[in-house]
């Protein structure tokens, strides 16, 4: 459970060449929301929300995306998750101005802002936990755990994709950047609470080991459509198989298409 966010926020995202947003129809805007159901099997585990709320930052209208998780029943008396993650990010160009990290898993805990400077390529982290200040260097157009998900949204490119073909991304996590794989693996009629949705599928490749059976034991469903919402993600485990389906949403900057209704 201790990963329930990271893979809630993180593998929701796909990445490509940086572009202008402003070429496509957005996929989103203010008042957007979803909740995901985490779950194994039968038994919930806990929830996640999505929402985008109106920001400012230097004197100018932003997105403010909030990403909540937090454990349910008795996963939470076994295992509790309360995660705060927050992102500021320019309505346009879809760069990062700050991010909020406050999390509580299982008493593992941080309380972590950044503040990047997308102009001279650097990021100030201030760690209220440990009372640090420290800055990095980043590449060109850093993303933020949060800003990417809805970034790449956004990408002109994401409809263009071939099967098998893969694509990478700039990514500061836990003091550093690294880059994230991810292939494009087809689409697929799926079935949700909603009814059929067409949608596209991606797989992430990530290090096998503690937690993950192999590199590619995460697979990632998100509607083909303008909104490019996040419908399922199933995570094979070293202890199970984990999912998160889309539970409820509101505010949606385009139709959402079923094919079928339930």
């Amino acid at each position: 459970m201790k990963k329930i966010i990271l893979i809630g926020l993180f593998f929701l995202t796909v990445s490509f060449d940086q572009v202008d947003l402003a070429q496509k129809q957005p996929a989103f805007d203010t008042g957007e929301y979803f909740k995901f159901r985490i779950h194994y099997g039968l038994v919930t585990a806990g929830y996640a929300t999505l929402e985008v709320k109106e920001g400012t930052k230097n004197n100018k209208k932003v997105y403010h995306a909030v990403g909540k998780g937090y454990t349910t029943g008795m996963t939470k008396f076994f295992f509790k998750v309360e995660d705060n993650y927050e992102s500021y990010f320019d309505k346009t160009t879809g760069k990062p101005y700050q991010y909020v990290r406050k999390i509580d898993e299982g008493g593992y805990t941080k309380n972590q802002e950044g503040f990047f400077n997308q102009d001279k390529n650097t990021i100030l982290v201030k760690d209220y936990k440990n009372k640090t200040e420290n800055s990095f260097t980043t590449p060109e157009n850093v993303q933020d755990i949060v800003s990417t998900f809805y970034y790449l949204r956004n990408h002109p490119n994401i409809d263009k994709l071939k099967v098998g073909e893969s694509i990478m991304v700039d990514m500061f996590f836990d003091d550093e950047t690294f880059k994230f794989k991810l292939k494009f693996i087809g689409t697929e009629d799926l079935k949700t609470k909603f009814g059929v949705v067409k949608s596209m599928i991606f797989r992430p490749l990530v290090q096998s080991g503690r937690v993950f059976k192999e590199e590619e034991s995460l697979t990632v469903w998100i509607s083909d459509d303008e909104n490019k919402i996040p419908l399922r993600i199933k995570a094979s485990l070293a202890v199970g198989s984990l999912k998160a389906d889309l539970e409820s949403y509101k505010g949606l900057k385009n139709p959402f298409y079923i094919k079928v209704q339930k």
